[in-house]
C-alpha cells in the first residue's frame, strides 16, 4: 500500500511535467540565458571600449612624446648652434659666425616655450624637477655664450679666452645634455607604459570575443532546444482538451461494456434458471451454478473497478476470483496483511489470478480430491510478493508443451510486465509454486 509521502512525491513529479510547468521552466531558463548573454555582451563591450581607450591613450602619448622629443632636440640643437657661433666668432672675430648664434638663440626660446605648452601644468613631480633643471642649465649656458660674445665684441679677447678655457661652458653643456636625456627617458618610459597597456588590452579582446562567440552559439542552441520544447509543450497543452475528451469517452465506453457484461451474466442466470425450472431434481445443481455465476459477477466488479473507490484490496480481488470454485472439497488458505492496489493494477493482476484459479481447477490441486491452495502475500519497500502454492496427492508435473504452459502462461507473463514485475513458476513433488512480484508504489 502506498503511503502519503510517496503519493505526494509522485504528484509533484507529475505536476513538474505539466505543460504549464514546462513553459514556466523554459521562461526561467530563457531569462537566465538572456542574463548570461547580456552580461557577457556588456562585459565584452566594456573590454572593447577599454581597449579602444587604451589605444587612444597610446596614440595621444605617442604624439605627445614625439612633440616633447622634437622640442628637446630643438633645445639641444639650438644651444649647439649658439656654441658653434661663439667658437667661430672667438677664433675669427668675424661677425658672420654670429648667424648660427642668433638663429640658435631664437630657436631655443621658441622651443622652450613650445615644450612648456606641450607639457602643461599637470606634470609628475620628478619630471617637473627635470624640466626646471633643463631650463636652469640652458639659461646658464646661454648666459655664458652671451657674455663671451660680448667680451669679444668689446675687444676683451683675453678675458673671453680665459672664460672659454675655464670649462664653465663645457660643464654647463654636459649637464644640460644629461638633463635633456633624462627627460627623454622619462617620456619614452611613459610611451612604453601606454603601449604595454594597449597591447594587454588588445590581448584580452580576442579571448573575450571568442568566449562571447561560444556563449552566443550555446545560447542559440539552447534557444532552439527551448523553442522545440515550448512547441511540444504548447502542442500538449492544445491537445489537453482533446485528450481529456477521449479519456472521458473511453471511460464511458468502459462503463457501457461493464454494464453489457452484467447484462450478459443476468441473461445467463435467467437461462440457467429457466432450463432447470421444470426439473426439480436439477435444482441443487442449478443453485450451485447460480452461486458460481454470482461469484463471477462479483469478481468482474472487483477486477474492473466497478465501485467509485480508487483502490482495490488484494484479498478481495483473490477472494472474488476463488469464490466461484471454492467449496469444502476445494480448500484454500489465504495469508497476508491488508494491501490496497490502484484500480489500474486490478485488471492485469485479476487476469493472472483468474488464470491460476482456472489452471488449479482444470489441472492442479482442485482437479483432485484433497487438494489445497495456499495464497500468501506481503509488501515491502514499494514492492509486493504474492506466492501461490498448490499441493495434491498424486500430482504429476505437466509437460512443457501442455495446455497449461500455452496461451495462459503467455497471458500471465504479459500481465506481470504490465504490473512492472515478474512471475516465476516451479514444481515440487506434490504440487506447483508460483511467485509474482510487482510494484505497488
Amino acid at each position: 500500500m502506498t503511503d502519503g509521502p510517496t503519493s505526494d512525491t509522485t504528484e509533484l513529479r507529475r505536476a513538474w511535467w505539466r505543460p504549464d510547468m514546462v513553459l514556466g521552466k523554459m521562461n526561467l531558463i530563457s531569462i537566465a540565458l538572456f542574463a548570461v548573454v547580456a552580461a557577457a555582451l556588456f562585459g565584452s563591450l566594456a573590454l572593447v571600449f577599454t581597449t579602444i581607450e587604451a589605444e587612444r591613450s597610446e596614440r595621444t602619448q605617442a604624439e605627445h612624446t614625439g612633440q616633447v622629443l622634437d622640442a628637446l632636440n630643438a633645445l639641444v640643437a639650438s644651444t649647439t648652434d649658439g656654441e658653434t657661433g661663439q667658437r667661430g666668432f672667438f677664433i675669427t672675430s668675424d661677425t658672420r659666425y654670429l648667424a648660427p648664434y642668433r638663429s640658435g638663440q631664437a630657436t631655443y626660446a621658441a622651443a622652450l616655450t613650445r615644450l612648456k605648452q606641450d607639457l602643461g601644468d599637470d606634470l609628475p613631480t620628478a619630471q617637473r624637477d627635470i624640466l626646471r633643471e633643463i631650463e636652469r642649465l640652458g639659461d646658464h649656458k646661454w648666459r655664458e655664450i652671451d657674455q663671451t660674445i660680448a667680451q669679444i665684441a668689446r675687444g676683451d679677447v683675453a678675458g673671453a679666452h680665459v672664460r672659454i678655457l675655464s670649462d664653465e661652458g663645457q660643464v654647463a653643456m654636459t649637464e644640460f645634455r644629461s638633463a635633456v636625456a633624462r627627460f627623454e627617458a622619462f617620456e619614452r618610459d611613459r610611451l612604453v607604459t601606454a603601449r604595454t597597456s594597449s597591447a594587454g588590452a588588445e590581448a584580452r579582446v580576442l579571448p573575450a570575443l571568442l568566449i562571447l562567440f561560444v556563449m552566443i552559439v550555446i545560447a542559440l542552441g539552447l534557444s532552439l532546444w527551448q523553442v522545440t520544447r515550448a512547441a511540444r509543450a504548447e502542442s500538449a497543452a492544445a491537445n489537453a482538451a482533446t485528450i481529456a475528451e477521449a479519456r472521458d469517452r473511453a471511460d464511458l465506453l468502459a462503463r457501457e461494456l461493464n454494464h453489457r457484461v452484467k447484462n450478459l451474466f443476468a441473461v445467463i442466470l435467467a437461462i440457467v434458471r429457466m432450463t432447470g425450472k421444470s426439473d426439480p431434481a436439477a435444482k441443487p445443481v442449478i443453485e450451485r451454478i447460480t452461486q458460481r455465476i454470482h461469484a463471477l459477477v462479483t469478481a468482474h466488479d472487483v477486477s474492473q473497478g466497478a465501485t467509485e473507490n480508487p483502490v482495490v484490496d488484494l484479498a478481495e480481488l483473490i477472494e472474488a476470483a476463488i469464490a466461484p470454485y471454492r467449496s469444502d472439497s476445494e480448500r484454500c488458505e489465504m495469508v497476508g496483511d491488508s494491501l490496497s492496489l490502484d484500480t489500474h493494477m486490478a485488471v492485469p493482476l485479476g487476469l493472472v489470478i483468474h488464470e491460476l484459479v482456472t489452471n488449479t481447477v482444470k489441472y492442479g490441486a482442485w482437479s483432485k480430491s484433497g487438494g489445497l491452495v495456499r495464497v500468501s502475500w506481503q509488501a515491502r519497500d514499494g514492492r509486493a510478493r504474492l506466492e501461490w502454492e498448490e499441493s495434491a496427492p498424486g500430482f504429476v508435473e505437466p509437460l512443457e508443451s501442455g495446455a497449461r504452459l500455452g496461451f495462459g502462461t503467455v497471458l500471465m507473463q504479459s500481465s506481470a510486465q504490465q504490473l512492472g514485475g515478474s512471475i516465476e513458476r516451479s514444481f515440487a513433488g506434490d504440487g506447483i509454486r508460483v511467485v509474482i512480484e510487482f510494484r505497488v508504489a
